[in-house]
């Protein structure tokens, strides 16, 4: 039997939350990353319309400092240790730059609250909703949505602003997603329904 699922109220100020979007998981010469050009060029879309409406926009990347942060992450996947902190895949994505007031949430882990100051910058920021964004969605998209409904934010995940080397395991995440932690919407539709145009 099918459980019933309900969309939410999303409230009035909602923030956009860019997961991951550094180089390290842009560029596909980085072993993390992938050709995500079109997810990147979405995202562009929100961040614009987020600005001229004057809701709050941050931003995570992983990165390490010493050999103990993450270890067992890191020992499972150990494409992660090209993101140490002085590295050249660590900064955002030049065409999602961060302007001044923006954070950037440092994280070892997947989800973008883990361990980092994003819910006490949201709830200062006075953000009532979450919008997710990010790569990659099986990952650190998908930890960082079902830790904001854990902090009791209404959630959306922007579809096409979102992307995974894996294409089947995109689909189904997208797909559970919606089904138990958040409203997965276009682009095109999270726009509209904060009334930020197209």
């Amino acid at each position: 039997m099918q459980l019933e699922r309900r969309s939410l109220p999303q409230g009035k100020r909602p923030a956009l939350v860019l997961v991951d979007f550094s180089t390290g998981f842009t560029s596909p010469a980085c072993p993390l990353g992938g050709n995500f050009d079109e997810v990147v060029t979405q995202a562009r879309r929100l961040v614009d319309a987020f600005r001229s409406k004057g809701f709050p926009v941050c931003y995570t990347t992983v990165l390490y400092r010493d050999p103990a942060e993450a270890s067992v992450f890191r020992a499972r996947v150990p494409a992660l240790n090209v993101l140490a902190a002085d590295g050249p895949w660590v900064g955002i994505d030049p065409r999602l730059a961060p302007q001044d007031g923006e954070p950037v949430f440092e994280k070892h882990w997947a989800s973008g609250f883990f361990r980092t100051g994003l819910d006490a910058w949201l709830r200062a920021q006075g953000a009532d909703a979450v919008v997710v964004t990010g790569l990659t969605t099986s990952g650190c998209v998908r930890a960082t949505a079902v830790d904001a409904l854990q902090h009791n934010y209404p959630v959306i995940v922007a579809r096409e602003a979102v992307g995974d080397r894996d294409p089947p395991a995109h689909a189904a995440n997208l797909h559970d997603l919606h089904a138990k932690y958040a409203d997965v919407m276009s682009v095109d539709e999270v726009l509209a329904f904060f009334g930020c145009g197209a």
